[in-house]
């Protein structure tokens, strides 16, 4: 065979390489996008604004959670929301990303034992046309994902109902 023959035998491989990375990359960010949708449907938030009231409309996840992209001070943020939680419960390290005030200690009962947190106030949290001011949430250092536990803090605030997968959250 000759040397001509052989560069372009390797130069086709090569190809055929380059071609099936190229697809695994996407197929790859295709289901990364399927199973986001999948954990969060409510990455666009449905919501509706009457004279009297403001209105949020979630769907709930394949595993049974009403996930939802929110606000805090401004910035975008991953919420679970947690009937059981007291406070909104954020994690350290976006605590640390949204540069929030760590103030004084305080313990938790949770559903993995007593955790000790430190209190912080928000200045402003939202979902949709949802928003509220100066609102007590906790930092929690044990916490290692990236979603924000909304809890009563927040809610107790508004009027939710749900009605079979929908949760209509009302200002």
């Amino acid at each position: 065979m000759s040397s001509e023959s052989n560069e372009h035998k390797r130069l086709g491989h090569k190809f055929i390489i380059a071609m099936w990375i190229a697809v695994m990359i996407m197929v790859f960010f295709l289901f990364d996008d399927l199973l986001e949708s999948d954990y969060n449907p409510n990455q666009q938030v449905n919501t509706e604004i009457t004279k009297q009231q403001r209105i949020v409309v979630l769907k709930r996840n394949r595993y049974g959670h009403y996930v939802t992209q929110g606000k805090i001070n401004n910035h975008t943020v991953t919420f679970l929301l947690d009937t059981g939680a007291s406070d909104i419960s954020i994690p350290d390290k976006i605590a640390k990303k949204l540069k929030l005030k760590y103030g004084q200690e305080r313990r938790y009962q949770t559903a993995n034992g007593i955790i000790i947190g430190n209190l912080t106030e928000l200045n402003q949290v939202s979902i949709g046309t949802i928003q509220l001011q100066n609102i007590r949430a906790s930092i929690n250092p044990n916490m290692n994902h990236d979603e924000i536990l909304l809890g009563m803090s927040f809610l107790k605030n508004i009027e939710f109902t749900q009605r079979g997968d929908t949760l209509i959250l009302r200002q």
